[in-house]
């Protein structure tokens, strides 16, 4: 069984959204662990803020198995495929690590946006502080200590029983 960390993304009625999602994928999934919300402004165009978290779970699915099943749990939430990479989102779920794999196929893991994104990489801290990225070898944290978080504004915001 591996360990399974994804980011969950909306800006269209996010609390709503968000909610919908952790519903979703723990009836999918089962047992989740669930970082901090952030709110952040959106990136690469103007648009309300986004909720963004990570949430952490434990799988025996195959990488494209539990893709399409975060991609099932879009639609199921609202999501329309086709539109510009940077847009509103009614609901973006992104698998960002499984265990230690290191692939290309069928998605890229561990996931580039981990070490770009300050809404990617503080909430995975929050869950895995200590755990290693498969590819950099340095721990989350230190990641996140050598972030420039000043670009980015992350607001910790309260969503009481996720």
């Amino acid at each position: 069984m591996s360990e399974v960390f994804a980011g969950v993304g909306s800006n269209v009625e996010p609390e709503r959204r968000v909610r919908e999602a952790l519903r979703c994928m723990r009836q999918r999934f089962g047992a989740l662990r669930i970082s901090t919300v952030y709110r952040n402004p959106a990136v690469g165009f103007h648009g309300d803020d986004f909720y963004n978290l990570v949430v952490g779970f434990r799988s025996n699915d195959e990488v494209g198995v539990l893709n399409a099943a975060l991609d099932e749990i879009e639609e199921q939430c609202g999501r329309l495929r086709g539109g510009p990479r940077f847009a509103p989102r009614t609901l973006d779920l992104d698998l960002l690590l499984y265990g230690d794999l290191v692939t290309e196929s069928p998605v890229s893991l561990p996931r580039r946006e981990i070490l770009q994104y300050a809404y990617v990489l503080k909430p995975l801290v929050d869950l895995a502080a200590d755990r290693r990225h498969p590819v950099t070898g340095r721990s989350f944290a230190d990641h996140w200590r050598e972030f420039d978080a000043v670009t980015e504004s992350l607001v910790a915001i309260p969503l009481a029983d996720l």
